[in-house]
């Protein structure tokens, strides 16, 4: 009977930093999958980044995942969004090449050292007195290990909904995981349901461009990968925008007793922050118009993913509202969109290890968790296999923190908070924004990807040589001088300035020794933000003595009658590990973590007691 160290099901964005993750930090590690072949795909939007995304996929990067240099190997469109706005907010998006992307992934899968790959469906987790056995497959083969890591994505229970038609489906032409979701009811954890979609695919030689509004990409080209070079781009290619108009909302509102979105079909909340077409018409009554990206699929491909329009309406309505858009009159469906309903786990239900709380090295990655998109599966993916390798090796477990990375935002966010409906990352969900910038994010987490593992030698000799390059910059720029209005000034003091970049010292001091573009941006975001960030770090650094207070995990909160009902029952359900959880839960006010202060200094004072009746 085959043993590993970590198993993985299911072969998504969680699934494969988690596996990648794993054995890169020295684990006998597998990976098993319905098929190997749609390992990487980009089930939904054939792009990466985006606000608050593009950060997740770069801290993925820092910490030594494939995400971002798969996004630079495949990506045909890169911009760099809130270019207007401050570099913490600065956010980088790419186009992919869907087939470009997958098998960039699937290269990498199967050049990793100490991963084999699996291919079946996984029918049973065993369990025996709470603690993770091993997995049984639908061939009735047993596989055992002590940690798996779940992230089955859209599968558990998987159904599709178009119109009036429903069927079982994990995604498009693919089983869902029934057998499995189960299993996984009968654990007695707690699950529920949620609900997401895509839009119809369009054949591009059926669109009339001229009448869209063209979308180049930048020029200069961002990278994602702190490795990465836009030289190795691959071709570079437009995207449009078109608009729905107020024929396009008519008949969608004629059009929804058709959709199961709003005749009861779908009962499961889906993701306010990317509304199908049919929620966007209903909501924003005060719009006339919303606007469409019209995205190319690849290289060698006429679809075109129009993000924007998400849907369920029958194949026929799908096909009529699009019509009535401009440059889309005569536009041909070639795939036509669809909701999908599945299980999902209470994120609540999980350490900030992404560990179960009930069963022993179970851990749960992506979608199940109640998350919605790549970045936030491939997100959490490498930090459940960074966890479960180090388990398995008998070494101390390691959790992002919101002072460190979105990553840790996120992950606090959704234990402490739970999954009321499909969560995204924005920006605006960190408090440390200035420091959490998408240029540091292998300052913030390279050294410790490092240290746990995940992050090789060689990429860290160069994050290594990247740092130092900066510090020699900057301690250049403190001492090189110019004269400007008969006074003399630093470089360093110059790039101080808000609306000064490192470029405009070029025009004033054209006799500098300019470094390479990057490190040079990079110094100077440093340097502008530098009070800032030690003003922030100081704050941070005086709360964390009291939220790092440890809450014991026998206490009991049914009984602290001093608390609200609602921070009793919430309390309860999350069991925070620390008052710094639970100062994120709902209910839990200021004056309840002082009550919990006095239950901690209690119980710890009991312990003391005790332990010396004891003696």
């Amino acid at each position: 009977m085959k043993k590993y160290d970590v198993i993985i099901i299911g072969g998504g964005h969680a699934g494969t930093e988690a596996a990648l993750a794993s054995a890169r930090c020295g684990s006998n590690t597998l990976l098993v999958t319905q098929n190997f072949n749609t390992i990487g795909q980009m089930s939904c939007n054939p792009s990466i980044g985006g606000i608050g995304k593009g950060h997740l996929t770069k801290e993925v990067d820092a910490l030594g995942g494939v995400m971002a240099r798969a996004a630079d190997a495949a990506g045909i469109h890169f911009r760099m969004l809130n270019k207007k706005k401050g570099p913490a907010v600065w956010a980088t998006r790419s186009q992919a090449d869907r087939d470009l992307y997958k098998a960039f992934i699937q290269k990498v899968i199967k050049e990793q050292e100490d991963l084999s790959i699996l291919g079946g469906e996984v029918v049973d987790i065993l369990i025996k007195d709470n603690f993770v056995s091993g997995i049984e497959l639908a061939d009735g083969s047993i596989l055992k290990t002590k940690n798996i890591i779940l992230t089955a994505g859209t599968f558990l229970s998987g159904m599709i909904h178009i119109g009036d038609k429903s069927f079982s489906a994990g995604r498009i032409g693919e089983n869902a995981s029934n057998k499995l979701a189960a299993r996984m009811k009968s654990l007695d954890l707690m699950m529920g349901r949620l609900k997401t979609g895509t839009p119809p695919r369009l054949n591009g030689d059926t669109i009339n461009y001229k009448y869209l509004i063209e979308q180049p990409g930048d020029d200069p080209r961002p990278v994602f990968s702190f490795t990465g070079d836009a030289a190795d781009h691959p071709e570079q290619i437009k995207c449009y925008i078109a608009r729905t108009n107020e024929k396009t909302h008519d008949y969608i509102k004629k059009s929804l007793k058709n959709s199961p979105l709003f005749n009861g079909v779908i009962t499961g909340k889906g993701p306010r922050y990317c509304p199908s077409i049919e929620d966007k018409v209903t909501r924003f009554t005060e719009k006339n118009s919303h606007q469409i990206f019209l995205e190319p699929e690849g290289l060698n491909t006429n679809l075109v993913y129009p993000n924007g329009i998400s849907t369920s309406l029958p194949e026929e309505d799908q096909q009529a509202f699009i019509r009535t858009i401009k440059g889309l009159e005569n536009v041909k469906i070639e795939k036509y969109g669809y909701a999908i309903e599945y299980d999902f786990f209470d994120p609540r239900g999980l350490t900030s290890f992404l560990e179960n709380k009930k069963i022993n090295g179970f851990f749960m990655a992506g979608q199940i968790n109640g998350t919605t998109g790549y970045e936030e599966a491939a997100s959490q993916g490498i930090v459940a296999g960074i966890n479960a390798s180090l388990k398995s090796q008998g070494k101390e477990m390691w959790s992002p923190s919101r002072e460190n990375s979105y990553i840790g935002v996120m992950i606090d966010d959704l234990i402490t908070q739970g999954a009321p409906e499909p969560y995204r990352m924005f920006t605006s969900r960190a408090e440390h924004r200035l420091y959490l910038r998408e240029d540091n994010a292998d300052e913030r987490l390279t050294a410790i990807g490092y240290k746990l593992g995940s992050v090789n030698k060689k990429r860290f000799d160069v994050y290594s040589k990247k740092q130092n390059l900066i510090k020699s910059e900057i301690d250049n720029l403190k001492q090189f001088k110019f004269l400007e209005n008969n006074k003399s000034i630093s470089a360093f003091d110059y790039l101080k300035r808000p609306k000064v970049s490192y470029e405009c010292l070029k025009e004033l001091a054209s006799n500098y020794n300019f470094t390479d573009h990057e490190i040079g941006k990079n110094c100077a975001i440093r340097i502008k933000y530098e009070g800032y960030i030690t003003r922030q770090n100081n704050e941070v650094t005086r709360s964390k003595r009291d939220e790092e207070m440890v809450l014991p995990k026998k206490i009991n909160y049914s009984l602290i009658t001093a608390l609200s009902k609602e921070a009793r029952e919430n309390l309860s359900l999350a069991k925070p590990e620390n008052l710094r959880q639970a100062s994120r839960i709902p209910g839990v006010t200021p004056a309840a973590i002082s009550i919990l202060k006095v239950q901690i200094k209690a119980i710890k004072n009991n312990e003391k007691e005790i332990a010396q009746n004891a003696k």
